[in-house]
This record gives C-alpha cells, structure tokens and sequence, in this order.
C-alpha cells in the first residue's frame, strides 16, 4: 500500500526532500485523490462481501465525504464534518445488513493508507503529531459511529418490541405469529442475543452460537459461566449474584471475555436487560465481538509509543555517538604513537573493539528512529545474497559455519534499494552466526511465488538452538533479545525495512533450528 502512495509522488522526489517543509495541509491536499482512489480499492477488496458489491460511483461519494471530514479534523480540529457523515451512514449502513465490525474496518484502512504516507513525508517532531491527530481522530470517528449505531440499533429493536407488546395485548389470537416475527428478527442481527435464566441460559440466537462456536442445543440448558473465560468468571459471577440476590445496582453494560469453543478468550461487550420472561425475572442481553475495536486501541497505545520512542532514541544516540567518537580517536592515538605492550596494550585493543560494538548499536538505534527512506532500483537477490556472505565470509570461517545455497537461476530483477535490503539480510546472517556452534549450517534458498501476486521469497534456515513458541510473537518487536549483549532492534529493522518495500518478513521454529522466510513483491520484469 506504501509503494502505491509513493509512486504518486515520486516525479517530486526529484526537486524536494521526502516531507521537510511540508505540513499536514499541503500533504494531504496535494494527495486527496491518491488517498480516496487507495481507500476504495483496500475497502472493496479487505471488508466483506457487502462492501464488494456497493458500486464504485457510491464509494466515491461516501470515502470523499469522511476524507474531507478527517482533513477538517485534521488540519483545523473540526469533527462536525465527520458527525455529520456518521449520521447519515450509520442508518444506511444499518439498513443495508452491514455488521459494526465491517464499517469499523473501513475506517480503520484510512488509517492504513494514510499513515505510511505521513511517515514518507514527514519526519521529527511533525510526524510524531500528525500521526497522533491522526490516531485521535479515527479513535474519534470509530467511537461515534460505533456508539451511534449500537443507539440506533437498539432503538430500532425497542421500536420493534413495543409495537409487538401493543399488537399481542389487542390480539391474543396472533400472538403465535408476532412470536415468530420477533424470534426472525432476534435471529437475523448481527450481535449475539441471549436469556439466561437462575443462571442458565435458555434462549440463543444463530449469532451468540457463533460467537462461542457452539450449535444452541449445546448451549441451551447450560450454566452461563461455562462461557465465560476464567479471567472474567469471577466479575461476571459478581454483577450476577448483586442484581438478582443483593438486588444492588450494577452496570448493564459492560466488557469482558467470552470463552470460544477452541478455548480462546475474546473481547466482548455486553449489554443487558433484567425482564420478564415465561412469567420469571431473566437476563437478556445483546452481546457484540470488539477485538477489531481493541485491537486498534492497541495499535493506536503501539504507535504512540514508538513515536516518543524513535524520538528519544535519536536524541541519546546523537548526543552519545560525539563523546564515544573523541574516545575512539584517542584510544586509536595512543596505539600508534605510545609505546604500550603486554596487558596494558591488549586492554586497549579491548576497549577499541567495544567501542565499535557501541557504534554498531547506535547505527541500529538511529536506523529504527529515522523514517524508511528507499531509493530504488532494479536488481537481483541473489547478487545481493552472494554480496552479503562475501561481506561475512571471514565471520563464517571462524566458526567453521557450512553455508548450503539453493538460488533459482534467472530470478528477476525487482525493485529494491539495494544498500537497506542488503543491511537487513546481513542482520538475518549475523544473528544466524551468533547463534550457531562452530560446525552448524546455514541453509539459503530463494523461491518465486505467484499467490497472491508475484514475488521472490528468500528462505533462511538454521540448525541452530532457534526460538520457543512464547518469544516467536514478539522477536520482531524493538528492543526484545534473549542475547546478553543484543539491542533487540536488529530484526524490528529488518521487518521495517521489508515492509518498506511492500514486503513481509516472517520467522517460525523447527524441531531443530530457526527458520526466516522473506518475500518481496516482484514489480519490474526481467532486465
């Protein structure tokens, strides 16, 4: 999605810096179009079935209006634009059958598109409070709608139920009918729709089934605690045991985890209701999934996070690479004009070696920091490959490493910058090297692949001790190593690079060993 946005402003790369003098203004004026173009093609192709069939020409109007509407928020902190879109799309939404999580995700791929746009062109300080706006303002957007629609929903529900209570009171005669209509529209929403009686539970629809991944007569008869996730048992237990034993007042809507069939605990919000039901008090609820909901919130708490970390980064690494200079001139003075041998020579050496180690991790923290910018150009991955062992060649005798290649021949050129992507497999290699006792393998291949689209996939392996399945989530997160001596940013800034270049990097454990798998789209034809 990045390389899309770029090529639309590569013939100006040329005349300007990415992003130096540029505001958020001029940004996103100057890419209105390429933005709302992008945001059509994501949203048709990523957001289900009923986004795939609303024509182009209704999109357009639609993506135009909420992109005018985060431009004012944006740039002049002005939401009435966007109240005034949620508005109107919220009931055409609705009437339409789309679920909350599909819209939700449509206004969460603005995001997607317009984020790598702001961090090509933007960087320091500017970036950091444009994609804090940013954030703010797509948290803004996806709360309104989210709770003008949960409003309008359950108004239409009320509407419903109490026109059936007024037609069942003046005709008891069809009362067996208007049961079944209501018990269709319970069925057909989205949300899970429960009644839970002394604590079992003793009505469902499709869509609670679903939600647990159960069949109703598996539900139905149940404990309503069998499911819920042990985390929440003890506070869904609690709002129980006060509203109907206490009889205190307790919130009727809340969040916890559902437990799903699989045994996954997942957010869920629930909204609930004390009735009559077959002449006893129940519980009847809407219940609603919000993992997209959270984790955007994460991504949001993610991305601030690294901002004021890239920030601070920058300026420690500055502010220590100066003294750390003057250190290693000196140290390197004195090995040549003193007289120094034995210990004391060696102790020098020491201290030489260790400063180059320091400036190798301040390179790695000023690599994550600083914005990704490539220059690219067509080449071969395998050249780039054979460069990188040659670079290491030394590395690999000394701890007697065997290296196994299995390149294809004639692999296609693809774009790349070749400096980044040839930094990035080096830090594949080195992390590789250190691993691994003298004697271990090193296994190469590279491998072209079609689905989903064309691209060269280059795969690393190890015999090495690898990763456990608790660290392999996280290996790719800045600042985590299991190494005494490691900064944890060498794999972060190989998965940034890579998706840089509209790739995606990937690691898995073995039996035996480690294993990378790195895959780069093929853009450019042979030559």
């Amino acid at each position: 999605m990045l390389g899309f946005l770029c090529t639309q402003f590569s013939r100006r790369d040329r005349t300007e810096k990415a992003g130096i003098g540029l505001g958020l203004e001029d940004i996103l004026t100057e890419h209105r179009n390429a933005i709302i173009k992008e945001c059509i093609r994501a949203i048709r192709k990523r957001c289900g079935k009923r986004y795939s069939q609303r024509s182009v020409k209704e999109l357009t109007g639609t993506v135009s209006e909420i992109q005018d509407g985060n431009f004012a928020a944006l740039v002049h902190n002005d939401f009435s634009k966007i109240d005034r879109f949620i508005e109107r799309i919220t009931d055409l939404r609705l009437y339409h059958g789309f679920a909350l999580s599909e819209v939700q995700q449509a206004f969460e791929l603005h995001r997607t598109v317009m984020a790598p746009l702001l961090t090509a062109r933007m960087q320091g300080p500017k970036l950091t409070e444009a994609l804090s706006r940013l954030n703010r303002c797509l948290s803004y957007t996806i709360t309104k709608f989210s709770d003008y629609y949960q409003d309008l929903h359950e108004k239409k529900i009320r509407e419903y139920a109490e026109t059936l209570e007024h037609e069942v009171s003046k005709r008891t005669r069809e009362l067996s009918e208007s049961e079944a209509k209501y018990r269709m529209l319970v069925e057909e929403i989205n949300d899970g729709y429960f009644v839970h009686q002394g604590g079992r539970i003793v009505f469902v629809n499709g869509a609670f089934c679903e939600m647990h991944g159960y069949a109703p007569d598996e539900m139905i008869g149940h404990y309503y605690l069998d499911f819920v996730a042990p985390d929440s048992a003890s506070k869904m237990k609690s709002y129980y045991d006060k509203r109907f034993t206490k009889r205190k007042d307790v919130p009727d809507q809340y969040i916890y985890d559902r437990l799903h069939k699989d045994g996954r605990a997942l957010p869920t919000e629930n909204k609930i209701k004390v009735i009559e039901y077959e002449g006893k008090y129940a519980t009847v609820g809407i219940c609603r999934d919000i993992t997209e909901r959270v984790k955007m919130e994460q991504r949001v708490r993610e991305s601030e996070r690294l901002a004021h970390i890239g920030q601070l980064t920058t300026s420690l690494a500055h502010e220590i690479r100066n003294p750390l200079s003057s250190i290693k001139m000196s140290i390197q003075m004195a090995l040549k004009t003193m007289e120094i041998s034995g210990n004391g020579k060696r102790t020098m050496e020491i201290s030489a070696r260790e400063i180059a180690r320091l400036e190798h991790i301040l390179t790695e923290m000023l690599d994550f920091a600083r914005p990704v910018s490539l220059n690219l150009e067509p080449g071969s991955i395998n050249e780039v490959i054979r460069s990188c062992l040659s670079l290491l060649d030394v590395r690999i005798r000394e701890k007697n490493l065997r290296v196994q290649k299995r390149l294809l021949r004639g692999t296609e050129r693809i774009l790349m910058d070749r400096e980044k992507i040839e930094q990035a497999i080096i830090n594949i290699l080195l992390n590789a090297i250190e691993a691994l006792s003298p004697g271990g393998v090193i296994q190469i291949a590279t491998v072209h692949e079609n689905e989903p689209k064309p691209a060269i996939t280059v795969l690393f392996s190890d015999d090495g001790p690898g990763a456990s399945e608790e660290d392999l989530p996280y290996i790719f997160d800045p600042f985590f190593s299991k190494k005494i001596k490691g900064t944890g940013l060498g794999l972060s800034n190989v998965k940034k690079v890579v998706e840089a270049h509209g790739g995606t990097v990937a690691a898995k454990g073995a039996a035996k060993g480690f294993c990378l798998r790195l895959t780069l789209p093929l853009r450019v034809k042979n030559g």
